[in-house]
């Protein structure tokens, strides 16, 4: 019997598809293009920030905390509540989470009143931001839709400035950007590490 090499693959193909099935083992799902590491996605630098940047968000949110308690806001809702924690999601789907929240804050904060000290801030989410939209187009267009809980947190997010008065919005964002800071991106940053 003489095979081209064709058949040869086509011959193996079959004899590990054969095999594979009788060991019980499926397809391996894909891991979806949203990871550290990912062509392009460079998020993994930022497992943490220099001290200079977190001191420069901390000088930001003490400023904030400052005016925000002398106008004396009474806020009800919160676009980001306290269960909301990153490793409840699929893997892929934390970089979406947190692209989604980074683009509220950007949009938070750029029309804020606190004027140059958030310059550094807003520069160093505006780099991260970016550096992440890489990681999130890296994603395959066909894959899964956002379900589940994460579906609710991007509608959420979505809504909320429609939805928010601004002082309690601005107050949100501001309250939110440690959490942001030190818990989401690192674990967007560490990948399947987070646990």
């Amino acid at each position: 019997m003489k095979l081209d090499v064709a058949g040869v693959c086509m011959l193996v193909l079959v004899l590990m598809t054969a095999v594979l099935t009788g060991t019980g083992a499926g397809p391996v799902p894909r891991c979806h293009r949203a990871l550290p590491g990912a062509r392009g996605c460079h998020i993994a630098q930022y497992k943490s920030l220099s001290p200079g940047e977190r001191l420069a968000f901390k000088n930001a949110t003490d400023a904030f905390e400052e005016s925000f308690w002398l106008k004396n806001h009474t806020c009800r809702s919160r676009p980001f509540p306290r269960t909301w924690d990153l490793r409840q999601l699929q893997v892929w789907e934390r970089p979406v989470a947190l692209e989604a929240e980074l683009n509220l804050t950007l949009r938070v904060l750029a029309n804020s009143s606190l004027g140059d000290v958030l310059d550094q801030p807003l520069g160093t989410l505006s780099h991260i931001h970016s550096e992440l939209q890489a990681c999130v187009a890296a994603q395959p267009t066909e894959g899964p839709r956002p379900r589940g809980r994460l579906h609710q947190w991007l509608h959420r997010l979505h809504k909320a400035p429609k939805k928010e008065p601004w002082g309690c919005l601005e107050a949100s964002v501001m309250f939110n950007l440690f959490r942001l800071l030190t818990k989401d991106l690192t674990c967007v940053a560490s990948g399947d590490l987070c646990v």
